[in-house]
């Protein structure tokens, strides 16, 4: 893996999670993600691409990826506890270990079947901060999200009840637009609920992209940044891992919105037995405005059940 150098970076952060200033760390991380990401997507048709025991990626950028944050991470918190997509937790034992009062939670490229397809742009490097298993703060850099390939990078805080796009203060979705985020494997079968919300008058987008960016166009309104930017009113996705949730989680707070699993139970904070799994999984992820959560998990009930439901 690629070590970064961080001579001239941030400056060590206070070890308390209440007097801990992120702003430095997260410039650093985002110009760091901004230039090894342009690097590897310059030369995508060299990489080293391999499929994983869950059929999803890998490659050499994820795991470059990984390496800086981590060692961006442990430059300025050095007692950091680490949950990492490729490296999972390293010496510290979920479970095991004493319970840390904070939690960094990474994502290294999400989204690494579009990142390497060169006309695709939906992908994000992911970066969370949990305090005692809540999600605190957040940060996703997309690189090529926006107009004309720009970068968008969401800011979020829930200690300062803010989320910043590109610097400036975040727009939220306001208002129902039926559509729904309801990404699954594309070897899966649709379940019974995707005719009962298409019934129901919802366009359904189905194709798994970037879970945390979908998660992010539920809770935020990025068509200031990106034009044609999809809005939703709901995300689900079955089996998620909890460094592809944890990011839109935070948000989600932040804004408002209600996240639970399929069955109605809330996610947050996150169950140290979650976190202790080998691959961290929530069983499901539901997260929307409440009104619209709501429904779903009624009708995904129902759709077991049988039972017909309307809108």
């Amino acid at each position: 893996m690629m070590a970064t150098s961080i001579e001239g970076g941030a400056e060590p952060v206070a070890r308390s999670v209440e007097s801990m200033n992120l702003d430095p760390l997260w410039t650093d991380l985002t110009n760091e993600l901004l230039d090894i990401l342009a690097a590897y997507r310059s030369r995508i048709a060299e990489l080293d691409v391999r499929e994983k025991t869950d059929r999803t990626l890998l490659t050499e950028a994820d795991l470059a990826v990984e390496d800086m944050v981590i060692t961006r991470i442990r430059a300025v918190d050095p007692e950091a506890r680490v949950l990492a997509e490729e490296s999972g937790s390293g010496a510290w034992r979920p479970g095991e270990d004493e319970e840390p009062e904070r939690i960094w939670v990474i994502d290294p490229i999400d989204g690494t079947a579009e990142f390497v397809n060169p006309r695709s742009v939906e992908f994000c490097s992911v970066v969370c901060l949990l305090e005692r298993r809540e999600p605190v703060a957040a940060l996703i850099v997309a690189p090529e999200l926006g107009d004309d390939g720009n970068p968008i990078v969401v800011v979020g805080s829930r200690a300062d009840g803010t989320i910043t796009v590109n610097g400036r203060p975040a727009a939220y979705n306001t208002g129902p637009v039926r559509v729904a985020s309801l990404t699954r494997s594309a070897r899966s079968e649709a379940p019974p609920h995707e005719t009962a919300m298409t019934e129901a008058g919802y366009a359904l987008k189905t194709r798994t992209t970037s879970q945390t960016l979908d998660m992010v166009r539920t809770a935020l309104n990025l068509t200031g940044f990106a034009t044609n930017a999809p809005r939703f009113d709901l995300f689900y996705r079955p089996r998620q891992k909890v460094w592809d949730g944890l990011a839109g989680l935070c948000l989600g707070e932040i804004v408002g919105l209600m996240s639970t699993d399929v069955k109605g139970k809330r996610h947050l904070p996150v169950p140290m037995e979650t976190l202790a799994q080998p691959e961290p999984t929530f069983a499901s992820t539901v997260m929307g405005r409440p009104e619209a959560v709501e429904w779903f998990v009624e009708l995904a009930g129902d759709s077991r059940t049988g039972t017909p439901k309307s809108s």
